[in-house]
């Protein structure tokens, strides 16, 4: 559990510099632009290992936290549909993401919320529960932000909202019915 709990903290860490917009200048301004995104890309990239390896350590021996009911596997399918769309949406902007502000912080607490709903293991609840407490966090730093002037969201033409409903949708069919189980080893309709 500790691997995937120091994954957490490092990939968590470096996406958590933007709610603390001084202490981000100082370590930006140095590298610039573009050395900045570089060693965000590294660093999560290392956090993500990290969790991968940690999780798949922690499934090695599962402790149960509670056996959720069948059900809950379809509302996490259902969910999951509006976090793709939503997380399509955030790079496509459209009437979408003028509407939700945050399309990515909504979609990953869709996914969080989905996956902590049909999983319970303790793995599973420090995972899905961390990333859900981060992405609330965020939220309200990013309203706080956008409040101060330090963060605007624009929005686009609707067609771009239809491309995202259309990209999302397709990922979503791929993820559940290949990827999800090619990637992570299950089969979330199993």
């Amino acid at each position: 559990m500790s691997v995937l709990i120091l994954g957490l903290i490092i990939l968590l860490g470096i996406h958590s510099l933007p709610m603390a917009p001084d202490l981000r200048a100082r370590v930006r301004d140095p590298l610039g632009e573009n050395g900045y995104r570089a060693l965000v890309g590294v660093i999560s990239l290392v956090g993500l290992v990290l969790i991968v390896w940690g999780y798949g350590l922690a499934h090695e021996a599962p402790v149960i936290v509670w056996d959720p009911p069948p059900w809950t596997r379809h509302i996490a399918a259902l969910l999951m549909v509006f976090s793709f769309v939503l997380v399509v949406a955030a790079y496509i902007p459209g009437k979408i993401r003028e509407k939700v502000r945050h399309p990515m912080l909504a979609g990953v607490k869709l996914w969080a919320f989905a996956h902590l709903i049909a999983n319970g293991t303790l793995a599973d609840i420090v995972l899905f529960g961390v990333i859900l407490a981060w992405a609330v966090a965020d939220r309200i730093s990013v309203k706080r932000r956008e409040a101060a002037g330090l963060l605007t969201v624009t929005g686009g033409p609707l067609r771009n909202d239809a491309i995202a409903v259309v990209v999302g949708l397709v990922i979503y069919v791929l993820f559940a019915l290949w990827l999800h189980e090619w990637l992570i080893g299950a089969s979330p309709f199993a």
